[in-house]
C-alpha cells in the first residue's frame, strides 16, 4: 500500500519561506511521479508542483514559477517542495501526491492516485 506523509506547512508572512516535505512508502517501483497540489476554500484543486523520477522532468502552475522549487531526495524517498516569496494567494491545503503511471511533462501534471493527508500553509499580509 502507498502512503504518502506530508510535513512542513505553518503559517509565514507574504515575503516568507517554507518547505513542504513528502515521504513516501509502498512503491514497488523507484520510477513513479510525485508532487504537489492545493486546495484553496471555495476552489477546486489545483496542481503546483510534479517531479517524475524516472527523468526528472518537472512541471510548475504558471503562478508559482520562479518562486517554487520542487526536488527528489532518491534515497530517502522523500519530495521537497521549497517555497520562496509566499503570496496571501498561496494560501492553501498542500496535498502530495503519487503514481507509477503518473504523468509530468513541462505543461502538465496528472493522473496521480495515491494522496496524502494534506498540511495547511497560511500566508498572512
Amino acid at each position: 500500500e502507498v502512503q504518502l506523509v506530508e510535513s512542513g506547512g505553518g503559517l509565514v508572512q507574504a515575503g516568507g519561506s517554507l518547505r513542504l516535505s513528502c515521504a513516501a512508502s509502498g512503491f514497488t517501483s523507484d520510477d513513479y511521479a510525485i508532487g504537489w497540489f492545493r486546495q484553496a476554500p471555495g476552489k477546486e484543486r489545483e496542481g503546483v508542483s510534479c517531479i517524475h523520477r524516472a527523468d526528472d522532468v518537472t512541471y510548475y502552475a504558471d503562478s508559482v514559477k520562479g518562486r517554487f522549487t520542487i526536488s527528489s531526495d532518491n534515497a530517502k524517498n522523500t519530495a521537497y517542495l521549497q517555497m520562496n516569496s509566499l503570496k496571501p494567494e498561496d494560501t492553501a491545503v498542500y496535498y502530495c501526491g503519487a503514481a507509477i503511471d503518473g504523468i509530468v511533462t513541462e505543461t502538465f501534471c496528472g493522473k496521480f492516485g495515491s494522496w496524502g493527508q494534506g498540511t495547511q500553509v497560511t500566508v498572512s499580509s
